[in-house]
C-alpha cells in the first residue's frame, strides 16, 4: 500500500519548502517537488497543502512504566498508554526506571517496552535507575546492552539529589566507561542519562569525571536540568565544554512559581546565550511522579508527568519565545536521536516513515504515522492500546 503526502511544507527537521512526500510499507520511498505516479497499485492520497510534515516527535525519557512512590505505595503512577504518546506526535520513547527500582523492574520494563512496539510505537529503554550499583537484567551492564534489544544506555542515574545513591567520581566513572564499551561491542550508544537534582553542586560530579579520567562529558545526557537558572547556566557552561543538556517539558505550577524556567523558556535562552541548537533537547518525563519538596527536603505535593507536555513545549517555545520551527523540531527529533544512536528523527529517502503532520496555524498534529502505519487521523487515534 502505498500513501502520497502532497503539498506539505517538509521539515526534515530542516525546511525544504513545499513537497511531496511517498510512503510504502515502513519506509519513506520519495521526496519530490512533484510526485506523479504511473501505476495501478492501490495509493491513499493526502492534501497537505494546510500541513506541516515533521519527524515523528522522539522522547528521550519517558516512564512507561510507571514511577512515583516518594508518598508511600498509593502514590505509584500508572503505565503509559500507546494515545499517550500517538495522540501527541510521539512516534520514540525512551522507558527508564526511576526513584524505584524495586517495585519497577527492568523485565517489566522490558515487557512493556515490547508491548508498545507490538502496538506500533517505537520503543527503547536504559538498563539501571537512580541508584548504584546500577541494577541489570543480565547481571551486568555490558550483556544487558549486548543481549537485549531495546537497552541503548544507562539511566536515569541521579545526581545533586536527596534520593540519589550519593554516588563517587569513581563509581560515575566505571559506570560510564562500561557503558561506553558495551555500546562500542552492541553498536549503540551507551549513553548515560543523568538524572540532575536541584542541589547546588550542579554538574560538578560529570565534570570532575571528565577532569579526572578518560571519559568524556559526551557520555552523559543530564536531564530536568531547567530546574532553576543557576543549574541552567551551568548547563549552558556543560555545552560549552563539549556536552549536551536536555529540558523536562513536565512541571507544576508550584516549581515554575519557584524558579524553575519552561522547557520552552529554557530553549529559547539558552540558544540566545550562544548554545548550538544541535546540543539541546527537551522530553516530556511522561508517567514520573513530580514531587513537590519544601526547603527542608520533605515531600508537600506530587504530581504527575504528561506526554503531551513534550508537544506543549514545542508550541511554546515557536509561538511564545520566537524559537525558529527548525530549532525547536530539532530538540524533540533528530538531537535526542543523535545523542541516542536511534535511526529515528529525521525525514528523508529511506528513512522509517515516522511522520506527524502539523496544522499550520496551530501547531497540532493531525495525522500521525510509527512505521509507516497510520496512528492518527484528524486528531483521534486509528490505532488503539489493548486496554484503551
Amino acid at each position: 500500500m502505498l500513501t502520497l503526502i502532497q503539498g506539505a511544507s517538509l521539515y526534515t527537521p530542516a525546511y525544504q519548502g513545499t513537497k511531496d512526500v511517498l510512503l510504502a510499507g515502513s519506509k519513506v520511498i520519495d521526496i519530490q517537488s512533484n510526485i506523479q505516479l504511473n501505476s495501478n497499485i492501490p495509493v491513499t492520497i493526502i492534501d497537505a497543502h494546510k500541513y506541516i510534515l515533521t519527524p515523528g516527535f522522539v522522547d528521550s525519557l519517558v516512564h512507561i512504566t510507571g514511577g512515583g512512590g516518594e508518598a508511600g505505595f498509593a502514590s505509584r503512577t500508572p503505565e503509559m498508554q500507546l494515545t499517550d504518546a500517538t495522540l501527541h506526535g510521539i512516534t520514540t520513547v525512551v522507558g527508564a526506571l526511576g526513584t524505584d527500582s524495586s517495585s519497577r523492574t527492568l523485565s517489566n520494563l522490558i515487557a512493556k517496552a515490547k508491548g508498545l512496539k507490538e502496538q506500533g510505537l517505537n520503543v527503547y529503554c536504559h538498563t539501571g535507575s537512580y541508584h548504584l550499583p546500577a541494577k541489570t537484567l543480565t547481571g551486568c551492564i555490558t550483556d544487558d546492552l549486548m543481549y537485549v534489544e531495546e537497552f541503548i544506555g544507562v539511566g536515569e542515574v541521579a545526581i545533586s539529589d536527596h534520593r540519589s545513591s550519593q554516588p563517587t567520581v569513581q563509581q560515575l566513572a566505571q559506570l560510564a566507561a562500561e557503558a561506553k564499551v558495551a555500546g562500542m561491542l552492541s553498536g549503540k550508544s551507551g549513553i548515560v542519562s543523568v538524572h540532575v537534582g536541584p542541589q547546588k553542586s550542579h554538574l560538578a560530579l560529570l565534570h570532575a569525571v571528565a577532569n579526572n579520567t578518560d571519559i568524556n562529558l559526551s557520555a552523559f545526557y543530564p536531564t530536568h536540568m531547567n530546574r532553576n537558572k543557576a543549574l541552567l547556566d551551568a548547563g549552558i557552561k556543560f555545552c560549552h565544554a563539549g556536552g549536551t543538556i536536555d529540558f523536562t517539558a513536565s512541571t507544576t505550577q508550584y516549581d515554575l512559581e519557584h524558579g524553575e524556567y519552561s522547557a520552552a523558556q529554557a530553549l529559547a535562552y539558552c540558544i540566545n546565550q550562544g548554545v548550538s541548537p544541535a546540543q539541546l533537547t527537551i522530553s516530556s518525563d511522561g508517567h514520573a511522579s513530580l514531587p513537590i519538596f519544601d526547603t527542608q527536603l520533605n515531600l508537600v505535593g506530587l504530581e504527575i508527568g504528561k506526554e503531551e507536555s513534550l508537544h506543549q513545549a514545542f508550541v511554546q517555545a515557536v509561538q511564545e519565545f520566537d524559537v525558529a520551527i527548525e530549532h525547536a523540531l530539532m530538540a524533540i527529533t533528530s538531537n535526542p536521536a543523535n545523542i541516542l544512536g536511534v535511526k529515528k528523527g529525521h525525514i528523508g529517502t529511506n528513512c522509517d516513515a515516522d511522520l506527524v503532520l502539523l496544522d499550520k496555524q496551530t501547531l497540532k498534529p493531525v495525522y500521525v504515522w510509527s512505521n509507516g502505519i497510520l496512528m492518527v487521523e484528524q486528531s483521534t487515534p486509528v490505532v488503539t492500546g489493548m486496554f484503551e
